[in-house]
């Protein structure tokens, strides 16, 4: 496959790009400056704009599928989230690419009571206006036509952690959870290769 990977320089994103290359797919990194990102090996890298539709649908075409794990902290959380689902939803559906698969956030999936992570009791809301700019994005994304999947650490990040080649899908989000970065880019690209959540939100965790 051709598979596109946004927000290619980041921790997430790079991991996306080390394991569709693994699988022998051809890769475009996209970045906001590539001189920046000289070592990402096994990938076509160029720039590009995700909060701009026409950027999207310029580096995009010709691809099969889209990953997206494009974070930008210099910009206000709900405009960012927001205004670059709109740009991928626009930009992917010009480029032909109907197949999204976003890195997405546990504090805006629902916990055991059912209720989101973020509006359970006991939750830490430092970083709430970022979780609220998460959930306006996947807003923007259920009003899109795109075959999406938004997928999400059941908790946080393993950051020290190495890859096990595993993962497996969470029944609810878990603070507790922990899940390698690695080991997300394995559910993603199983995303983009063979889909099994279609336009839903779904939570992975460790296996």
């Amino acid at each position: 496959m051709n598979i596109v990977v946004f927000g290619a320089g980041g921790r997430a994103g790079r991991q996306a790009v080390a394991e569709a290359h693994r699988r022998g797919h051809q890769v475009t990194a996209v970045v906001r400056d590539p001189a920046r990102h000289s070592d990402l090996t096994g990938a076509r890298v160029v720039a590009g704009d995700v909060m701009d539709a026409a950027s999207v649908e310029q580096v995009a075409a010709g691809h099969d599928a889209a990953v997206s794990a494009a974070a930008d902290l210099s910009v206000a959380p709900h405009e960012f989230f927001t205004e670059s689902s709109r740009a991928l939803a626009t930009g992917l559906a010009g480029a032909g690419v109907h197949r999204l698969v976003v890195v997405g956030l546990s504090s805006v999936m629902p916990g055991a009571s059912g209720a989101l992570l973020m509006d359970e009791p006991g939750y830490p809301n430092e970083y709430r206006s970022f979780s609220l700019g998460h959930a306006a994005g996947l807003d923007e994304l259920r009003k899109c036509d795109l075959d999406w999947a938004y997928v999400a650490p059941a908790g946080d990040f393993d950051h020290e952690g190495t890859r096990t080649g595993r993962y497996r899908i969470a029944e609810h989000g878990d603070p507790a959870s922990r899940i390698t970065y690695a080991d997300l880019a394995i559910a993603l690209i199983d995303e983009a290769e063979t889909p099994r959540h279609h336009r839903a939100a779904v939570s992975v965790r460790e296996a």
